[in-house]
C-alpha cells in the first residue's frame, strides 16, 4: 500500500528536523534556533516580527527563542536611529559561529537526503515543494 503523500512530509520532515536537532543540541542550541541563525545569517538587523513571518514562527515564540538566544550571547538586540519603539536582531561573533556550524549540519543534512537522488530530481522535488507551499499559504 502505497503511503499518503501528508504522511510521507511528515516522516520526512520529522527525521530531517531530529537529525538537525540532535546536532543542534551539541551545540548548545534548542529547538528554532538553527532556522533563526540561518536566517539572520543570511538578513541581520531585521525586527523580530519580520523573523517570525520569514521562519514561519509565532511572534510570542519567536520572542521566547530570542531571549534564550541573548542569554547565550548569540545574538543582540539595538534599538535603530529614527524607531525608538523597533528592536533590531543582530549575531554576535559567537552567533555567526554558531551560524556558519548550524549552516553545515543543514548541509550535511541535506546531502544525506538527497543521496540517491540526480540533480534533475532535486530540482523537481525543489521546484514541486515551493509550489506547494504557495498553494498552502495563499
Amino acid at each position: 500500500m502505497q503511503q499518503s503523500f501528508h504522511h510521507l512530509l511528515m516522516k520526512a520532515h520529522f527525521v530531517m528536523h531530529r537529525r538537525v536537532m540532535t546536532q543542534a543540541k551539541a551545540l548548545g542550541l534548542t529547538s528554532g534556533q538553527p532556522k533563526i541563525l540561518e536566517f539572520l545569517s543570511e538578513r541581520e538587523g531585521v525586527e523580530q516580527k519580520v523573523i517570525a513571518r520569514s521562519c514561519e514562527i509565532e511572534p510570542a515564540t519567536v520572542g521566547s527563542i530570542l531571549d534564550r538566544m541573548e542569554s547565550a550571547g548569540l545574538i543582540e538586540r539595538r534599538r535603530e536611529a529614527g524607531n525608538r519603539r523597533s528592536l533590531y536582531v543582530y549575531l554576535t561573533d559567537a552567533g555567526k559561529s554558531a551560524a556558519s556550524k548550524t549552516e553545515e549540519i543543514f548541509s550535511h543534512a541535506e546531502q544525506d537526503a538527497f543521496e540517491d537522488m540526480n540533480e534533475a530530481e532535486i530540482a523537481a522535488l525543489c521546484a514541486s515543494l515551493q509550489k506547494i507551499y504557495r498553494n498552502l499559504t495563499k
